[in-house]
Parts: structure tokens; C-alpha cells; sequence
């Protein structure tokens, strides 16, 4: 890990990161001839960018069009990998492609100690079909070494087999084991219709949606899906995880729809229809991600989602901009 690296994963307050964001910017700038375009265009030049509020967000749709890469190399970096967004028929997915597989490791695995300890701890069970059905899902190869990380035998993907996941939930809640249920929200309905599980509020489960229905079911609300998976599996609170393909690092939440970020990533929620005004605590606007630890292509990510933040850092996901497509993160339209 070089010195960049550490100060990323390094990073203790609001001041480290504002520095840290301003290096990746004109390193991005520099090394990201799409992005150096793109900010041009916004007037933003690295001389005149010395704060976050001065910093252009890329529009995620880029990543549909365009290879995203950070590289100082004179020719063309191959990815180590290429991660792309789920997509419905006859769309453009995006595709990320990845240089250092292990920045995304240490983000995802630091992130997730950061906010639930280690991942030997749990039993981590995946119920993951349409994920697992396509090729080049981040979310998989994320729950690839957070099973290996577990080290469990219980640990891995249940797929459609419901009947042999309430087996194995049945007999690590008699056994009182920590586990953690990872599951596209379709799947897991699918399951709480078919069983109930015992409650009420199960200490040693913790149930993490990851994303909507897929053009499986219906779509709920956030608040509807998980009243529903509360009273399936038994629990006050369901979790869920915010992720993209675009980016290394992902955000948490324990409950209510409210999401919080490890150290080197920041949410900002900016005005519809003026990119460099920043929405007041509470106010709803489009969904700006920074993410440090995306180093190598872009951290700095205009979304099509919609949502508010807190004072806290923490911050809520409402839906999609009007007329944007649909697309795999983790976001239940109202």
C-alpha cells in the first residue's frame, strides 16, 4: 500500500478528507482524460479547486459510454477486472473497470469491519439469484471473500434452495451463532412467504437487503419491503447496503432507510437543476458520491438517485430521477 493508500483509509476528520479530496481531484484531472474533459467543460481547472464545493461530479452516465481510468501509464491500463451494472433488456449497462483489485478489497472489507466487526464472526449467507445469474457483479465478488472471510462451512449461496437456508437458519439459531443474511429483496420475500421464521427480534440475525425486485415482483417501497421482511424473519430492523458498480466502497444502513459511509467515502445531495448548489440538511436533491478510495477511475459520481442528507453525514434514498433508466443499485422507487 503506498503513501496515497494510507491516507485514504487513513483518513480522521472532516479537514484530512477536504485535503485528500482536493489531491484526487487534480491527480484525477491529470490522469482521467474523460473527467479532465468533463471538468473543463464546468470551468473547473485545478488552480481555481480548492475545496469540495469546487469539485465536478461526473455524470454516472459516462461509465455507459466510456472506460473510467486513472493511469499514468503512456499506454492503455488492462483492467484487472470489469464490473458491470445490472441492466434491463435492451439497456446500456455500465461498466467499471478496475486496475487494483485489492483497493476494492481493502475498501469493501475495511468498510464492513468498520460497521459490523469481523467477518469471521458470522455465518454469511448469500441469497443472491440475480446476481449470481449474470457475469461481472461487484456485489459478488464482494460476498466471494466475505464468505471465504467467514470461514464457517454454513458460509456461502443458497440460490433458489429455500428449503436447505431454513435448515441451516434453524440450526444456527439453536446453536445461537452470529450470521448475517445477504439477499436481493425479491429472493428474500420469496422465502418469508414460503417460511416464517421464529422472533421476536432475533439477536444473532442480521438481515441485509441489497436492492430491489429485478422485474421479479412488483416494487415496493423501502418501508413496505421491510415491514414485510420484518415480520418474516422476525426482526425490529432490516439492513440494507447502497452500492454500485462504479464504485469501491459501499454504504450501510441498520435500519430505517438511513444510510452512513465509512471515512473516505461522503454522500452529497445537490440541487436538481444547479450541479455546484449544495441541498440544505433535509432538502431533497440528486445524490453526489465521493469515494476515495476510487482512485484509479473517477471518485467523484454524479448519481440518478434522489435523496437527503443529515447533519450527521448520515442520508436517505427517495427514487430515481424522472426519466433516467433503471438501473441494478440498491434503490425501491416509492
Amino acid at each position: 500500500m503506498d503513501d496515497a493508500e494510507a491516507r485514504i483509509f487513513g483518513i480522521d476528520g472532516p479537514e484530512a478528507f477536504r485535503v485528500c479530496a482536493v489531491e484526487t481531484f487534480r491527480r484525477q484531472y491529470d490522469l482521467c482524460p474523460q473527467y479532465r474533459q468533463y471538468a473543463d467543460l464546468m470551468e473547473a481547472f485545478p488552480d481555481g479547486v480548492r475545496d469540495i464545493t469546487d469539485i465536478p461530479f461526473l455524470p454516472i452516465r459516462f461509465f455507459k459510454q466510456y472506460d473510467i481510468i486513472s493511469s499514468a501509464e503512456p499506454q492503455p491500463v488492462a483492467p484487472q477486472k470489469i464490473f458491470f451494472s445490472s441492466s434491463t433488456t435492451g439497456q446500456i449497462p455500465s461498466r467499471h473497470c478496475v486496475t487494483d483489485l485489492s483497493l476494492y478489497e481493502r475498501s469493501f472489507l475495511a468498510g464492513f469491519r468498520h460497521f459490523y466487526g469481523a467477518p469471521e464472526d458470522y455465518v454469511i449467507l448469500a441469497l443472491l439469484p440475480a446476481y449470481l445469474e449474470r457475469e461481472g457483479s461487484s456485489l459478488v465478488y464482494m460476498a466471494d471473500r466475505l464468505i471465504n472471510e467467514s470461514g464457517h462451512p454454513e458460509s456461502g449461496y443458497y440460490l433458489y434452495d429455500h428449503d436447505r437456508l431454513f435448515d441451516t437458519l434453524a440450526e444456527l439459531r439453536r446453536r445461537g451463532q452470529k450470521t448475517l443474511l445477504l439477499g436481493v429483496a425479491f429472493a428474500l420475500l420469496d422465502f418469508t412467504e414460503k417460511y416464517m421464521m421464529e422472533g421476536p427480534n432475533a439477536s444473532w440475525l442480521t438481515v441485509m437487503e441489497t436492492g430491489g425486485m429485478k422485474g421479479r415482483r412488483e416494487e415496493l417501497s423501502r418501508e413496505e419491503l421491510h415491514r414485510r421482511l420484518s415480520s418474516g424473519f422476525g426482526l425490529s430492523a432490516i439492513h440494507s447496503e447502497y452500492g454500485m458498480c462504479e464504485l469501491l466502497s459501499q454504504a450501510y444502513s441498520s435500519g430505517d432507510g438511513i444510510f452512513r459511509t465509512p471515512a473516505w467515502m461522503k454522500v452529497i445531495i445537490r440541487d436538481i437543476n444547479d450541479p455546484f448548489r449544495e441541498s440544505a440538511p433535509g432538502e431533497r436533491g440528486i445524490i453526489h458520491i465521493i469515494d476515495l478510495a476510487n482512485r484509479n477511475s473517477c471518485s467523484f459520481i454524479e448519481t440518478e438517485d434522489t435523496g437527503r442528507a443529515w447533519t450527521d453525514g448520515s442520508f436517505t434514498i427517495e427514487g430515481r430521477l424522472q426519466g433516467s433508466e433503471r438501473r441494478g443499485c440498491n434503490m425501491l422507487l416509492e
